[in-house]
């Protein structure tokens, strides 16, 4: 991944985190250091905003594990890759 692709990705993961905390918050952001709050948006703390970036990593990662078991559990029973694919879609 380029590093203006990790830049976009993190600025979105911040953005999500920004807005699971406060769904109407208005803001510019560059990075995680710089955020500029508008129209009055109380002021989100970093540590609050990289506490929720680490509970939405846990969620992901827990996702990834997820499915990573259920296939593994899907294949101990005797189901082939196409088999698994077909009941995903």
């Amino acid at each position: 991944m380029s590093s203006l692709e990790d830049n976009i990705n993190n600025l979105s993961k911040i953005q999500k985190a920004i807005k699971s905390i406060n769904p109407n918050a208005h803001y510019e952001l560059t990075d995680i250091d710089n955020i500029i709050w508008k129209n009055n948006t109380t002021p989100i703390s970093k540590l609050d905003i990289e506490s929720k970036l680490f509970l939405h990593q846990e969620e992901l990662d827990k996702k990834i594990t997820d499915k990573a078991s259920a296939d593994a559990k899907l294949k101990a029973l005797g189901l082939t890759d196409d088999e698994i694919k077909a009941i995903k879609s």
